[in-house]
């Protein structure tokens, strides 16, 4: 058994993982008292079967297993583990309407969440998944709901200021694992702000109890016990917050990337030879897992998705994700997950001894990795050395799709004249042939258009 390292907060529940890795959760007595709850209650059937609630079943009374535990669940294994900070707003707005559901679900049979987190959310897909079954509890009566502080500073907070303000949540989240506080949420808004929706109510007023209570939370829940909180005030305020995330919105405007799909320099017949490149590497090598690196509309995703068993879409343009989200979502795509991702700037470990989020590779690397219309923007933009991300290529085992823009492509002029005459002297077709040959042995090369080739590759073993 392998203790999962980012499940240690909750007494009454922790995360395992036997030889096989099933993932398993262990449970108090207590624990598992609220797992009989909620698995006799409809609300348990109702959302499993649509598929936002993780699938559970209770393992067999077997001591060993238990190993001093009361009982041990048995959770579906989702097939990608993401985090809050690498989402598009739409996804945290639909990870918060979820946990929002769950918790007016739960009143009506006298359950509810006892937190409110958003990496207590995964994915298939494009569909969002409760996974923490131990976050449900009995209703104690008198209680508030001891989530909303949670909820607002790791949901509504962040969402309030992309819709509202125009910042992009996802520094904030990374750069701390708790949320954004009022205090915090407060200093980025303007006049024009409070008078918004939800403001008042949500964060000014939160704000006032964490200044008088020295923004300390086990004294700001007293004072909202000692008002008297029944079943039926909880679902008037927990309704209210649903109306409000539901009309929250990103802000109009384009990004710098998100019509690059429309206006890239490819023919159509080129477009078409480059996607068939893509569906004959997918076709070939069936992955279990494929990662696009600068997906853009995520074109290339779905054709690498008919044949892998999941397909990692990423992008360091939130609206383009953001985009491809709510077009997956549309289509109910439950094998393509979008992610906001810059391999410059990538998500680290962090937490308790940098364990509790992990790296993207450390949650599972791929076996094909598509980089098309990419390597320059690394080599670039970024001024990221070709050796050194081709070494990273090959530091994942996987495959690679790789397309090279010739210097003389009309996207790789655009970014050269950005720079100083003479930068990226050695971005050269020649330079990245022998480098590539370090690391890689070449299957295939596929001449898309005068200045761009595909080149289909194994790592050197």
């Amino acid at each position: 058994m392998r203790a999962e390292p980012g499940s240690f907060r909750d007494s009454d529940s922790r995360v395992f993982y036997d030889e096989r890795g099933d993932v398993l959760r262990s449970l108090s007595s207590d624990g598992l008292a609220d797992w009989e709850a909620l698995a006799s209650s409809s609300l348990y059937s109702r959302f499993a079967e649509a598929g936002r609630l993780v699938g559970t079943e209770l393992v067999d009374d077997d001591p060993a297993i238990r190993n001093g535990w009361a009982a041990v669940l048995r959770h579906e294994r989702v097939p990608f583990v993401s985090y809050p900070y690498e989402w598009a707003f739409s996804m945290l707005k639909d990870a918060a309407l979820l946990e929002l559901d769950l918790v007016l679900a739960g009143l009506e049979e006298g359950l509810i969440l006892k937190d409110a987190s958003p990496y207590n959310v995964q994915w298939h897909g494009a569909q969002p998944v409760f996974i923490d079954i131990g976050s449900f509890e009995r209703l104690r009566p008198g209680e508030p709901w001891a989530g909303y502080r949670q909820f607002c500073m790791l949901f509504l907070y962040p969402l309030l200021l992309q819709a509202y303000c125009g910042i992009p949540f996802q520094p904030l989240l990374r750069g701390s694992l708790e949320g954004i506080e009022a205090t915090v949420c407060r200093r980025f808004l303007s006049l024009r702000d409070l008078l918004r929706r939800g403001v008042l109510s949500h964060v000014i007023l939160h704000e006032r109890l964490e200044r008088r209570h020295g923004n300390t939370g086990g004294d700001i829940r007293r004072e909202l016990e000692a008002a008297g909180f029944d079943q039926s005030l909880i679902s008037a305020n927990v309704a209210r917050l649903r109306k409000l995330v539901g009309r929250l919105d990103l802000p109009a405007g384009e990004s710098t990337w998100s019509g690059y799909g429309s206006s890239n320099t490819y023919s159509d017949e080129e477009s078409q030879s480059k996607a068939e490149v893509v569906e004959a590497a997918a076709r070939a090598l069936h992955p279990r897992l494929v990662w696009d690196l600068g997906c853009n509309d995520g074109r290339y995703s779905r054709i690498a998705a008919k044949y892998a068993d999941y397909t990692i879409a990423m992008d360091a343009d939130h609206t383009t994700i953001d985009r491809l989200y709510r077009a997956l979502a549309a289509d109910a795509q439950r094998s393509v997950l979008p992610l906001v991702f810059d391999v410059a700037d990538p998500s680290p470990a962090l937490g308790w001894l940098n364990l509790e989020r992990k790296t993207l590779a450390a949650r599972g690397t791929p076996e094909l990795t598509l980089c098309l219309a990419f390597v320059h923007h690394v080599a670039i933009t970024n001024n990221i050395p070709l050796g050194s991300f081709l070494q990273w290529l090959r530091s994942l085992d996987s495959a690679v799709l790789i397309e090279f823009p010739a210097p003389e492509d009309p996207m790789v002029r655009t970014l050269l004249d950005r720079k100083r005459s003479g930068t990226h002297g050695d971005y050269q077709v020649a330079t990245f042939e022998r480098q590539l040959d370090e690391f890689f042995s070449v299957e295939r090369m596929t001449t898309i258009t005068e200045t761009r080739t595909m080149y289909l590759a194994v790592p050197r073993q």
